[in-house]
Parts: C-alpha cells; sequence; structure tokens
C-alpha cells in the first residue's frame, strides 16, 4: 500500500505554489507509506542548460569542492544548489553527459537521481513531512510534478527504492502494486541498452516507458504498451518535460482518484489528498477507468 499525487497546472499563476500543494497532498497521504518519500518538481529551465539531480549518503565529504571539480573536468562553471543530502547541478546541456560521467568519477558514491533540463527530484527514508521540510519542496515552483510516499513490501526501505524513479530525461515514474514479469522485462531492457540502479519492479516500469518514448512513442502510446507487456497490479502515473499521464491496470485494485478544473488536473490515491485543492467543489472528479490512458501536455 503506497500513496500516489499528481499535479499537472494549466494556470501560470499557480506555479509558484505548485511545491505547496504538491507538499500538501503527499502528507495527507502518511499512512499509506511511512517508509520513504520523494516528490518530481518540473520547474523553469535555462535555454540550453540541464540539471542534474544527485543525492549522497555523506553529503558534506561528497559535495564539498564538487562544483570546482567538476568544472576542471569539463569547463565552464556547473552551478550547485545544495539541498541537503541532494544537490542540484546546472551545466550546459551539450555537456551533460560529460558532466554525468565526471560526477559518477569525481564522487562515485553518489547516485544521480534524475537529469533533464527541467526536472528535480528529491527523495529520501522518512515521513513525508519530514521529506518535505528536509527539502524545503514548499517553496519550490513549477508547471507539475509528482509525489509517492512508500510502504515497502518487495524489496528494502532505502532512499534508492524509494520514488520517483528516473530513466530517461525529464521522465519520472511513480507506482502502486506490483509487476510479477519485472524481472524478464529488466532482461530484455538491458539487451535494448537500458540500465538499472536498483531491483525494484518500478524502476522496470520507468525504463520500460522511457524506453518505449526513446523509440518514438508519444507518452499516451507508451503507457498503452504497459497494458500489454507489463504484469501485474498497477497504477502508473508519469511525468515527462511537458507531460502528465496516468494508467491503472485492467483489474484496478488499487485505489484512484482524480479531479479537473480550468486551472489544473490531479490525481490521488484517496479523495482527501484533493480535498484542499483550490476549486475542488466545482471541478469534475472522477476514478480513472481500469485499462485507459488519460495524459495531458502543455
Amino acid at each position: 500500500m503506497c500513496g500516489i499525487v499528481g499535479l499537472f497546472l494549466k494556470d501560470k499563476s499557480l506555479e509558484p505554489k505548485l511545491g505547496a500543494m504538491l507538499s500538501e497532498m503527499l502528507i495527507t497521504m502518511t499512512d499509506r507509506g511511512p517508509d520513504s518519500a520523494g516528490i518530481a518538481i518540473y520547474g523553469s529551465g535555462e535555454t540550453k542548460k540541464s540539471k542534474i539531480t544527485i543525492q549522497s549518503a555523506d553529503p558534506e565529504t561528497d559535495f564539498a569542492g564538487l562544483g570546482k571539480a567538476l568544472a576542471e573536468k569539463i569547463g565552464g562553471k556547473p552551478e550547485v544548489v545544495l539541498k541537503s543530502t541532494h544537490a542540484v547541478i546546472e551545466v550546459p546541456t551539450d555537456k551533460v553527459t560529460e558532466a554525468r560521467e565526471a560526477i559518477l568519477e569525481l564522487r562515485p558514491a553518489v547516485r544521480i537521481m534524475g537529469v533533464g533540463e527541467v526536472i528535480e527530484i528529491f527523495k529520501e527514508v522518512g515521513l513525508p513531512a519530514d521529506v518535505v521540510k528536509r527539502f524545503d519542496l514548499t517553496k519550490m515552483s513549477g508547471t507539475h510534478g509528482i509525489g509517492h510516499t512508500r510502504m515497502a513490501t518487495e524489496s528494502a526501505v532505502t532512499t534508492m527504492g524509494a520514488h520517483p524513479f528516473s530513466t530517461g530525461p525529464d521522465e519520472c515514474l511513480v507506482h502502486n502494486g506490483s509487476l510479477s514479469n519485472h524481472n524478464n522485462m529488466r532482461r530484455e531492457l538491458k539487451h535494448d541498452g537500458m540500465s538499472f540502479e536498483t531491483e525494484n519492479d518500478t524502476e522496470v516500469a520507468a525504463a520500460f516507458i522511457s524506453n518505449t518514448m526513446a523509440h518514438g512513442a508519444n507518452l499516451g502510446e507508451a503507457l498503452e504498451k504497459t497494458l500489454t507487456d507489463l504484469d501485474g497490479f498497477f497504477t502508473f502515473v508519469v511525468g515527462t518535460k511537458n507531460g502528465f499521464g496516468v494508467v491503472r491496470d485492467p483489474i484496478a485494485c488499487k485505489p484512484a482518484v482524480m479531479a479537473e478544473t480550468d486551472q489544473y488536473v490531479a490525481f490521488g490515491s484517496e479523495y482527501r489528498a484533493l480535498a484542499n485543492l483550490p476549486g475542488i467543489e466545482n471541478a469534475k472528479v472522477w476514478e480513472p477507468e481500469p485499462a485507459k490512458v488519460y495524459f495531458w501536455e502543455h
């Protein structure tokens, strides 16, 4: 049992409040998953710049002097913004692959949480309220975001086991459920060039969607393909640079509710996650149907 939330803003005036709104939604879902929590925020990005979000169990050591060391490796002046156990490093987009490789060479103990022009991912072990406070998430702005609070059932409680999982540029996924064919699918995806950080089935789902989109599918088409290629029970909420999508398996035993107004589209594992959103009393509210894809793009 895990808790999922998602918020896709149509009204630009709400963008400064995205972090606060999404954080409140996530904290409401605490009792669905007290082990770990995470949020992906799609914010603004500078032209020709990309962000690399990293995590360290020993940030004082790993983050000390990282910007200078990275500049010596790739040139330029990488910007490093520290947030507790995470750091967001901004580099020219044409140097992002070089920078990623350099970071892992310079600081082999760090883990890369996500890479993209606008995405930032923050996740840690602990209650949602503690994770929100640790990373000051309520002050973040953006166009859309997704969050997850986890109750581990098939793997250890670790930062890397927390959601969201990101396996492609500006792409991430959160999941409630369990996949039965994730080992076979992981082998197929590795053969196709995908790499994995964990044994978590959710990372396989994220990689499946990233790989499908890398082969030319749009978000909606990639979500449709999960219904034929992934076995098990699942609710996926997915973010891309411009999009936000939801799909449930054909049995749809995991709870889910959505709401839409002229200002936003919202998702929650339970209605109480949506109850304090502005204008919710006038929203279209519905339970997403089994085996039906919903997605929106800016």
